[in-house]
C-alpha cells in the first residue's frame, strides 16, 4: 500500500479530476474533525451511479415510447443539453470541491440524460441488445479492478503511475485531434480509430483497458486522501471523479461493442 506521505507523486492520477494538491490542500486548510472516509466515498459513489441511471432510464424511454416519427430528433436535445450542463458542472467541481455535495448529484444526473439518450441511439442502429452487455462489463471492469487493487495484484508505483498517465494523455490528444479533423474535413477525423477493423477494435480493446488502469490510480487516491484527513465534503468529490472514469470506461466498452457487433 502506497505511504500518504511518501512524495509529491505518490497520487498522481492522469484522471484531471483526481490531482494530488487538491486532497493535500484540503487536508491542509481542514480543521475539523468529520474526515473523509473510503466508506462515505463508496456511499457517495453510490447515490451517483442511482442518479445516472434514473435520468438515464428516463430518456431512454423516451427515445422508446415516443410516438414521434423521428425518436432521435426528440431525445437528442435532451442528451446534449446533460452533455453540455455534465461538462460545466465537472469544471465546477474541479475547481470548486466543497460545492462536490451539490454540483456532484447534478453532474450525475445531466450525464444520465447524455448516456441514455446516446445508448439507445446506437443499439436501435445495431438492433442488438448492447447496452445491457456493455452495464454489465463496466461494473464487472469495477469490481474486477476493486479487487486487483485490493489484493495487491497490480502495485501503485510511481512508474505504474507514470505510464498509465502518459497513456491516457496520448489517447486524449488523439481524440482531439481526431475531433479537430472532423470539423474541418466533414467526416469522422482519424479513420482507424473509428472503424469496425481489426485496427480500430485493438484500439479500443487498449482504451478498454487504459480506463480500467485508471480506476486502480482513483482507487488508491482515495485511499490515500482518506489517510491525509481530508474533509468530509471530498468524500463527494471522490466520488464524482471516480465517476468521470466509470463513464469514460462505459462509453468506450459500448463502442467497442459497437465495433465488433457492426461486422456481423
Amino acid at each position: 500500500m502506497s505511504s500518504p506521505v511518501r512524495n509529491q507523486g505518490f497520487l498522481r492520477t492522469s484522471n484531471p479530476t483526481m490531482k494530488p494538491e487538491i486532497y493535500q490542500e484540503a487536508a491542509r486548510t481542514f480543521a475539523g474533525d468529520r474526515t473523509m472516509t473510503v466508506n462515505g466515498t463508496i456511499n457517495c459513489t453510490g447515490i451517483l451511479l442511482c442518479l445516472t441511471l434514473m435520468t438515464a432510464a428516463f430518456t431512454w424511454r423516451m427515445f422508446y415510447t415516443t410516438t414521434a416519427a423521428d425518436p432521435v430528433a426528440v431525445v437528442m436535445p435532451w442528451a446534449i443539453g446533460g452533455m453540455i450542463g455534465g461538462l460545466i458542472l465537472a469544471i465546477t467541481t474541479m475547481f470548486k470541491q466543497n460545492w462536490s455535495p451539490f454540483t456532484a448529484p447534478l453532474y450525475a444526473l445531466s450525464e444520465g440524460l447524455f448516456l441514455g439518450g446516446i445508448s439507445a441511439l446506437i443499439q436501435s442502429q445495431l438492433d442488438q441488445q448492447i447496452v445491457i452487455q456493455a452495464v454489465a462489463l463496466t461494473f464487472g471492469v469495477l469490481f474486477t479492478m476493486l479487487a486487483v487493487y485490493r489484493t495487491g495484484l497490480i502495485k501503485v508505483t510511481d512508474k505504474f503511475r507514470m505510464g498509465v498517465v502518459a497513456a491516457t494523455g496520448g489517447v486524449m490528444l488523439l481524440y482531439l485531434v481526431s475531433f479537430v479533423m472532423s470539423m474541418f474535413t466533414g467526416g469522422g477525423g482519424i479513420p482507424f480509430i473509428h472503424s469496425s477493423g481489426l485496427i480500430g477494435i485493438g484500439f479500443s480493446l487498449f482504451v478498454v483497458g487504459l480506463a480500467a488502469l485508471n480506476l486502480v490510480l482513483d482507487f488508491d487516491l482515495i485511499e490515500n486522501g482518506a489517510k491525509m484527513g481530508a474533509p468530509k465534503y471530498m468524500e463527494w468529490f471522490g466520488a464524482f471523479a471516480l465517476m468521470v472514469t466509470l463513464i469514460w470506461l462505459y462509453i468506450e466498452i459500448l463502442r467497442l461493442l459497437s465495433k465488433i457487433y457492426s461486422r456481423r
